[in-house]
């Protein structure tokens, strides 16, 4: 194997050494702040938020689309009720409505 010589004078040589240990010095300051416990914990608490917002992001797409559907069921496309959908719905939840108020009474009396 052939020798490589240095020729840096030495006060390149100290210079590389300081820079050097600046540059590992400031390696172990960001690895000291990474696996500080109060970084674990903020960034555990980030991506928990994170899902959380994404879950809630998907979940009210996923409303907004069942609302939007029943919504078409009930109204046309000029936004008036389609009455023949509408009064029959309306009959059912007078009925269940009527029902609950017939039990309630029986219950008290």
């Amino acid at each position: 194997m052939a020798e490589t010589s240095d020729t840096r004078t030495p006060a390149q040589i100290e210079a590389d050494i300081k820079r050097r240990r600046n540059v590992l010095a400031e390696t172990l300051d960001e690895i000291g702040v990474r696996v500080h416990p109060q970084t674990i914990v903020a960034d555990a608490k980030a991506k928990v938020v994170a899902n959380i917002d994404h879950t809630v992001g998907r979940a009210y797409v996923q409303v907004n689309r069942v609302v939007s559907e029943v919504r078409a069921q009930f109204v046309d496309e000029e936004g008036a009720p389609r009455l023949e959908r509408v009064v029959p719905v309306a009959l059912v939840v007078v009925g269940v409505v009527g029902l609950l108020a017939l039990g309630s009474r029986r219950r008290r009396g």
